[in-house]
């Protein structure tokens, strides 16, 4: 099978699963990994056995590489996947696609323009777990989906991480750090979005970071940390999402529920990629666990980047694709967007709904 040749920009803590697992495809061969700190992609390059370590400038001009993952902050995403693209080359970037609508916008309409491929995490949905929820959807173990609940609800992260402070910045929160993986899921589980209503709020205006290295420090909340939205799907199907920083409590709620006409269903955290899934048909009095029925229940980031890879080498279509990033992310602003003005948001995007894994991308060596 022919190889893509790949580079990395963006050499943080998650290029490190990305650098683990990519090489496990035969289709995939990690040429080069760039950086702003060159010392922190020559450590990379040498620990992970990266023929190149280098600067952006010199990775995006290095005509070899055919596919750039960017795995910047996110508010370099936009710039970072125009400059490859301008640069000739297919692009997968971390989620979110974009902080802004406008530039998800100019993202998609840079790769069309030069006839380019976009594809954006998460790629959790390929995954064992909702992979398998999604066949027992489709097998009509549940009947007809009538609706859905997601929670993704825990008490901040000035409890833990070292450096919190964005995550209470614009382009941040609860839903634009992790909504992502649950729109992802619920659109790949349920279809697109048609409209949308949500209900914000800011609880905590001020936090104080309890983690090291910066313990005692004070942080301006600038944008709503706890988030609740209902989702009308194209498909008829109604589910609500709640988003929160502010539960310093702990909950017991699943991750994802869909309700159907004959059982319901428990899907996986949408961040994980494995199970456990469990249904519960009509006549039953309990939930039963369901065998994952398909591979990658392991942590297989990068596993978006193959089935895109392959597609790029085949001329066919891949899951994990810009259209698809882009509608979360309008889902997301438009969850801000109606609470702030008191009205249904109705979502000008449209994407497919993903295609179940095939075999192909099932395996790794």
């Amino acid at each position: 099978m022919k190889k893509l040749k790949v580079g990395i920009i963006g050499c943080g803590n998650i290029s490190s699963i990305y650098l683990e697992n990519c090489p496990k495809f035969p289709h995939l061969e990690v040429v080069a990994c760039a950086d702003l700190d060159l010392q922190r992609a020559d450590s990379q390059a040498e620990k992970y056995n990266i023929p190149k370590a280098c600067s952006v400038e010199e990775l995006l001009n290095d005509q070899e590489i055919e596919l750039v993952i960017n795995l910047t902050i996110p508010k370099a995403h936009a710039s970072v996947c125009i400059q490859a693209l301008e640069a000739g080359k297919h692009v997968y970037t971390e989620k979110p696609l974009a902080v802004t609508r406008d530039e998800g916008r100019q993202i998609l309409e840079t790769a069309k323009k030069r006839n380019l491929l976009v594809g954006s995490a998460p790629d959790t949905f390929l995954g064992a777990g909702i992979q398998t929820a999604i066949h027992l959807i489709e097998q009509g173990e549940i009947g007809v989906p009538i609706g859905a609940s997601a929670f993704m609800i825990c008490r901040g992260h000035e409890h833990w991480h070292p450096d919190p402070a964005f995550y209470y910045d614009v382009g941040g929160g609860p839903m634009f750090d992790m909504g992502p993986y649950y729109l992802t899921a619920l659109v790949a589980l349920l279809g697109p979005i048609k409209r949308i209503s949500g209900f914000t709020r800011i609880s905590y205006p001020e936090r104080t970071v309890l983690s090291t290295p910066k313990a005692g420090t004070k942080i301006d909340v600038k944008i709503p940390t706890h988030i609740a939205g209902v989702i009308d799907f194209s498909s008829g199907v109604i589910g609500n999402i709640t988003t929160s920083f502010d539960a310093f409590g702990g909950t017991s709620l699943p991750p994802i529920e869909i309700y159907g006409s004959e059982g319901t269903l428990l899907v996986p955290d949408p961040n994980t990629f494995g199970g456990p899934v469990k249904l519960r048909k009509r006549d039953e009095n309990e939930f039963k666990e369901v065998p994952l029925e398909y591979g990658h229940a392991q942590n297989s980031r990068g596993l978006g980047v193959a089935d895109m890879a392959q597609a790029i080498i085949e001329g066919s279509h891949f899951r994990a694709n810009g259209k698809l990033a882009y509608h979360v992310l309008e889902a997301m602003h438009g969850l801000h967007d109606s609470s702030d003005s008191g009205r249904h948001y109705m979502m000008e995007s449209a994407c497919d709904r993903p295609e179940p894994v095939s075999i192909k991308i099932q395996k790794q060596r």
